[in-house]
C-alpha cells in the first residue's frame, strides 16, 4: 500500500514537473505500445490516416503507436483481429465508418457492428466525388447524363469495393437517371481508377483522397460531390443535391473503432489523447491537405446514433437494389 502512494506520488511530483516545463504527456490507459489496426493494405485512406495520427499520438504520449495493416474480406479481417485482442485499450482499429455501416450488409460479419463494437472518436469526413477520364467528352453533369443515355445498356460504373457508398451512389445514380448501369466491383480505388483512366469503364464515385491528386492534375474530371456541401478542395464542383440528386448524399467519416467492452475509465482516457492529438495542427492540416475535412468528434454515443441512422438508411439501398456479394 505504502509502496502504492509512494509510486502514484513520484508520478504525480514528475508529471507536476513535466508540466510545469510544458512536457506532459497525454495519459494513455495501459503505458505501453499501442496497435492501430487498419483493416486496408498500405497507401489507403484508412492507412494514411492512421500514420498521421498515430505519429502525432505517440509523441503526445511518449509511447510507440504501430500501424498493423491486416486487409481483406472488407474490412471484416481487421474487425475481427481488433475483436481477438484484449479490450484494455492497447489495441484500436483505424477505419471508416463504412465496415461499421456499409459492408456488414453485404458480407456477414463474424460480430455485430452495433453492439461489439463502439466508434472512439472521429478524425475527418468525407463524401465521395463523381468522375470520368479527362478523354470523357462531356464536359459537366448535364452533359455526362446526356451522353450517357445515349450509350444506355452499354455503360459501366466502377466501385473500389462492392457494398460501399462507391458502390451504392452508382445503383442510386443509374436509377434515378434512368441509365442502366453496369457495376464492376474492385479490390480498391488504385485498380477502379487505373480502369477509368483506361477506358475500360465509363464512371465511378471515388473518395477524395485518391481522386483529388488526378483531378488536380487534369486526368480526372469532377461532376458532382456527394457531401451536404460543396467540398472545399472542389469548389467547383456542385453538390448531388443541387444537381436535383438529395437520395445522392453520402457522406462518411474516418475514425477510431474500439471493443464494446473497453472499461469506462479506459474509454475516457483514450478519449482525452485522441481528442488532442486530433486537434492538433499538423494533424488538422494534414488531413486537410489530403482532401479530406477534419472534424474531431470523440462523443461515442453520438457517432453510434450516427452509425446507426447510417446503417438503416444502407440496409434499405441493399434490400431496394437486392445488392448481394454472393
Amino acid at each position: 500500500m505504502h509502496h502504492m502512494k509512494r509510486t502514484s506520488l513520484a508520478l504525480l511530483t514528475g508529471c507536476m514537473l513535466a508540466c510545469a516545463t510544458g512536457a506532459a504527456w497525454a495519459q494513455w490507459p495501459g503505458g505501453k505500445p499501442v496497435k492501430l489496426i487498419v483493416p486496408a493494405p498500405p497507401g489507403g485512406s484508412m492507412d494514411i490516416v492512421a500514420r498521421v495520427v498515430g505519429q502525432q499520438l505517440s509523441a503526445d504520449i511518449g509511447q510507440p503507436v504501430v500501424v498493423e495493416n491486416k486487409p481483406g474480406a472488407g474490412g471484416m479481417i481487421g474487425m475481427n483481429a481488433l475483436l481477438a485482442a484484449p479490450a484494455d485499450g492497447q489495441t484500436l482499429l483505424m477505419g471508416a465508418s463504412n465496415v461499421l455501416a456499409e459492408i456488414p450488409h453485404v458480407i456477414k460479419p463474424l460480430f455485430d457492428p452495433l453492439k461489439d463494437v463502439i466508434p472512439v472518436a472521429t478524425f475527418a469526413r468525407s463524401g465521395v466525388v463523381l468522375v470520368t477520364s479527362t478523354k470523357y467528352p462531356a464536359q459537366d453533369f448535364k452533359s455526362l447524363l446526356a451522353h450517357l443515355k445515349e450509350r444506355k445498356g452499354k455503360i459501366s460504373f466502377a466501385s473500389y469495393s462492392p457494398g460501399t457508398v462507391s458502390h451504392y451512389a452508382g445503383l442510386v445514380l443509374s436509377d434515378k437517371a434512368d441509365l442502366d448501369m453496369q457495376h464492376i466491383g474492385y479490390a480498391g480505388s488504385a485498380p477502379a481508377l487505373q480502369d477509368l483512366l483506361g477506358g475500360q469503364v465509363d464512371v465511378m464515385f471515388d473518395g477524395m483522397l485518391t481522386s483529388v491528386p488526378l483531378i488536380q492534375a487534369g486526368k480526372l474530371r469532377p461532376y458532382a460531390f456527394s457531401g451536404p456541401q460543396r467540398s472545399r478542395h472542389l469548389p467547383d464542383v456542385p453538390t448531388t443535391t443541387e444537381l436535383g440528386y438529395p437520395d445522392l448524399q453520402f457522406r462518411g467519416w474516418m475514425g477510431m473503432i474500439g471493443s464494446a467492452k473497453l472499461p469506462a475509465d479506459v474509454l475516457a482516457s483514450i478519449h482525452a489523447a485522441v481528442d488532442k492529438a486530433g486537434h492538433a495542427p499538423v494533424v488538422q492540416k494534414k488531413l486537410s491537405d489530403l482532401g479530406l475535412e477534419p472534424e474531431v468528434i470523440t462523443d461515442t454515443p453520438a457517432l453510434q446514433r450516427e452509425i446507426k441512422a447510417m446503417s438503416e438508411r444502407n440496409a434499405g439501398i441493399v434490400k431496394q437494389y437486392g445488392i448481394s456479394l454472393n
